[in-house]
């Protein structure tokens, strides 16, 4: 007489678990990188949007020839806006025009009123109310990307699709490369399977490729974005002060006082209060800044009295980066303070790099149809992911899912090795502290989805896995669980 064998154990496996989690982030968290890549689409073209937009105020007529001296430049700034205090200033050069910053009672400290003067004739173009020399309408766009307009509320969604971006392009990569194992090659792997009848097969093919082609473009985006977000990128700052790696200042004390590490990814503002120092003094200062190597675009910081030096700063973002800066002493026109670009910590430059990259600024135009492109590309991969789940959903009367099933039963977690789970909990328990918009979505994934199942074990509704029939063409939830996608 024979006894049945007892049920085996299902073997252990990552790939039920990353499947089921890459199915639920791209259904939840999609609706977030959708909407970042739409505004930082919109956004990244922000530099020729303004010289449309603004060709009065940006764009100097009939330039060459000898430039006006700044003092004048400055003074005929100072008679547009008569109530304000100067903080700050761009000279103007090719057709640039030159931009003098001024604090008003009315604005905040993040905010100035930019005089925009034509630098060979002295005469005054325009205003604007600028955020850290940004345009009003770059400043929208801008706003638009970070936050929706929602103040610090809003910045919790770019931070939650940063912070996931590179879970799902990482999870995205493992998957396709466990679907194609036996038959991997650098064509299957890096184009989509056109022989593939209509249906989530062709979708899935479309999804994975595009995906592989842009992986390594949005990882960096993901992380470039972290850096600077509201929680992650707080812990990120403090990192690099641990390590010594922020970006260093120069100091405009001329008492000797140390400076403090600077951050961020826009430049840094003027002086707080009211102004006593010496317009006229600019012109010494630009010469001693010029004399000392500080070529191209320079952006001055005016010191609140004669008692600080003033800061001149390279402002060019464009590769290769020249960001050196010098604090200069009015009085007698010789540097008191210097730091160059090529001093910076290394982890300062590659914070630099990253920003200016993701910004579209560190390469220019191609930098900036680079970006375009990954931002297209993800929207492709996006619209395919949702298209797979629509074409696998249930079509069955009997089924009781209104809209579809994760592509691997619950449970998954189950079929780690041991040896995943000593690992893996305290390194995922850690990231999401560190990324706290990372840590939090997954504990909700991983509660609902436990609770979601608890539920149907005990009404006894958990479907039963389909066999058929599917849309023509399409495979089942059961037979696409074999694969990622």
């Amino acid at each position: 007489m024979s006894t049945a064998a007892p049920p085996s154990r299902p073997a252990s496996s990552f790939g039920p678990l990353l499947l089921r989690l890459h199915f639920y982030a791209g259904i939840l968290v999609a609706p977030f990188l959708l909407v970042a890549a739409l505004t930082g689409l919109a956004y990244v073209f922000s530099p020729q949007i303004d010289r449309v937009v603004y060709a009065d105020e940006l764009v100097a007529d009939d330039p060459g020839g000898a430039t006006k001296p700044m003092a004048e430049q400055i003074a005929a700034a100072r008679a547009a806006v008569p109530d304000g205090t100067l903080i700050s200033l761009r000279p103007g050069e090719g057709t640039a025009t030159t931009q003098v910053d001024f604090a008003l009672p009315t604005l905040d400290e993040e905010h100035a009123r930019t005089a925009y003067v034509n630098p060979y004739t002295g005469e005054v173009t325009g205003q604007l109310t600028t955020w850290f020399s940004y345009t009003p309408t770059r400043t929208w766009l801008d706003d638009m990307h970070r936050n929706l307009h929602l103040g610090v509320a809003g910045r919790h969604y770019s931070e939650l699709a940063a912070s996931w971006l590179a879970v799902i392009v990482l999870g995205g990569l493992l998957l396709w490369w466990r679907r194609q194992r036996g038959h991997r090659t650098a064509r299957k792997l890096l184009a989509p399977d056109l022989s593939a009848s209509k249906g989530v097969r062709r979708t899935r093919g479309w999804h994975a490729a595009t995906g592989v082609w842009l992986s390594i473009g949005l990882l960096l985006l993901s992380v470039t974005g972290l850096t600077w977000s509201r929680y992650a990128g707080g812990n990120f700052g403090e990192a690099l002060d641990a390590m010594n790696g922020s970006r260093p200042s120069v100091s405009t004390d001329l008492t000797g006082a140390a400076p403090a590490a600077s951050g961020g990814h826009h430049s840094s503002g003027g002086a707080s209060g009211p102004s006593t120092a010496d317009p006229d003094a600019i012109d010494r200062v630009l010469t001693t800044a010029r004399d000392n190597g500080l070529d191209g675009p320079v952006e001055v910081i005016v010191p609140a009295d004669g008692a600080a030096a003033w800061q001149v700063s390279q402002d060019d973002s464009r590769w290769p980066v020249r960001a050196d800066s010098v604090a200069v002493d009015a009085a007698t026109g010789e540097v008191t303070d210097r730091v160059d670009f090529a001093d910076w910590p290394l982890l300062a430059k590659l914070t630099s790099w990253g920003v200016n990259a993701h910004m579209g600024l560190l390469f220019g135009l191609p930098n900036q149809i680079l970006l375009a492109a990954l931002a297209i590309g993800l929207l492709c991969v996006i619209v395919w992911g949702y298209r797979m789940w629509w074409q696998r959903r249930p079509t069955r009367a009997d089924r009781r899912a209104p809209v579809g099933a994760p592509p691997a039963a619950r449970g998954a977690w189950q079929r780690i090795p041991s040896w995943g789970i000593v690992v893996g909990v305290p390194v995922v328990i850690a990231l999401g502290w560190v990324v706290p918009l990372f840590g939090i979505p997954l504990a909700a994934f991983l509660l609902v989805d436990v609770a979601v199942g608890a539920l149907r074990s005990r009404r006894g509704k958990t479907p039963p896995v389909p066999v058929s029939p599917a849309p023509a063409g399409a495979e089942t939830p059961a037979t696409s669980s074999a694969g990622g996608g």
